[in-house]
């Protein structure tokens, strides 16, 4: 049944909120014929995801979903069938009034962020009375059957391995980035916060075999990795070479094209949530730099994701995993257990192709979402 959608995405962390909310609105349409009105505050940070967008436009289409800029006049503004607060941003107070007086009440969702721990099935579909008089429910994704699920397109994991089983459609998109891959060259991605320690982790790939490109899409890592190059400046397009190690910056890519690069490394470092579930589905290694929070709250959440990741593996390279992954998130020295596990990538690759198979078992969360409306009549 074709239901009316509205998405709000406040803008909080350059691109992760924009980025998940931008990839449900379009599956939405796209797979399951809903009409949605994606709300943004920061029509700037969408279009980085979306070029072809108007920033001064308060209303648009792109893709089949209808963009509006958050600064509306929300008395004229009717609710949607389906309301979604991403991220458990604040609806705009008229906005909530106009909810309330609809002849039939929206179903109101609150999409959390996602978080691998225990308790998040406990509170998944929850409903929570709001002062309206509207009830408000918990949507939380997630890696098992009883959460939302991540957001997947329906045909993702089959063009993925079809691109990866041909090596001249890789070859040909490295080109059309300006990377031109030597035939013993490691691929490394690195789309971080910001790291300190950047140089402690760079060093060892100086002197190793085989060499190495990083491949550095433009964000707020660029200026550590200026600092330990020795530059003035890093702009995209630039490329510099430290021993067997090749730095390239790339420049802000769609989301799509993003989604094929990390299919063509060998080893992907991501941030937030958006980068984080596309390496995932990737079926590639990776190393996740967790957004930060006060008291080490983000901490937690690192250890319950690695708690389910790494059952698995054989116990050194779970331990070097581990290792490595809560160096990165503490800005420390990496420690010998980084060498390790650059020697140990074939194994974890075949663990995340595993890891990624078992994820694509339970539905979507686009589909989940959409299955929950119905439910709710």
């Amino acid at each position: 049944m074709a239901r009316s959608w509205d998405v709000f995405c406040a803008v909080v962390d350059n691109f992760g909120d924009i980025g998940v909310t931008w990839r449900l609105a379009r599956q939405l349409v796209a797979e399951h014929h809903q009409q949605v009105r994606l709300w943004v505050d920061d029509l700037d940070a969408f279009a980085r995801l979306c070029p072809q967008a108007d920033v001064r436009a308060s209303r648009q289409t792109q893709a089949g979903v209808e963009i509006r800029h958050w600064e509306a006049q929300w008395e004229s503004v009717e609710p949607a069938d389906v309301v979604v607060e991403a991220f458990a941003c604040r609806l705009p107070a008229d906005f909530e009034v106009a909810m309330a007086r609809r002849a039939v009440p929206p179903l109101w969702l609150n999409l959390e962020y996602l978080s691998a721990e225990g308790w998040v099935a406990g509170c998944h579909r929850l409903p929570s009375l709001q002062p309206n008089g509207l009830s408000k429910y918990f949507f939380f994704p997630g890696f098992d059957a009883d959460t939302g699920g991540l957001l997947r397109e329906r045909e993702l994991l089959a063009r993925r391995r079809a691109f990866q089983a041909d090596p001249l459609a890789r070859r040909a998109f490295l080109q059309g980035l300006g990377i031109d891959v030597a035939a013993n060259e490691r691929l490394v991605s690195l789309f971080s916060y910001e790291q300190p320690a950047l140089g402690d982790w760079l060093q060892p790939l100086v002197d190793q075999q085989p060499p190495t490109r990083l491949l550095v899409p433009e964000g707020r890592v660029l200026p550590d990795l200026k600092a330990w190059l020795g530059v003035d400046a890093l702009r995209a397009g630039d490329c510099v070479t430290r021993g067997r190690l090749t730095v390239q910056v790339l420049p802000f890519v769609s989301q799509a094209a993003y989604d094929t690069l990390l299919w063509c490394c060998d080893l992907n470092g991501v941030r937030g949530e958006d980068s984080f579930v596309r390496a995932q589905w990737a079926s590639e290694p990776l190393i996740w730099h967790i957004y930060p929070q006060d008291d080490e709250a983000h901490m937690h959440k690192l250890e319950a994701f690695l708690d389910r990741f790494c059952v698995g593996l054989e116990p050194g390279l779970a331990d070097d995993l581990r290792g490595v992954w809560r160096a990165w998130n503490r800005a420390e020295a990496p420690g010998p257990a980084w060498s390790a596990l650059l020697a140990q990538l074939p194994a974890l690759r075949a663990h995340a192709e595993r890891w990624c198979v078992a994820l694509a078992e339970q539905d979507d969360l686009a589909s989940q979402l959409v299955a929950f409306a119905a439910r709710q009549g």
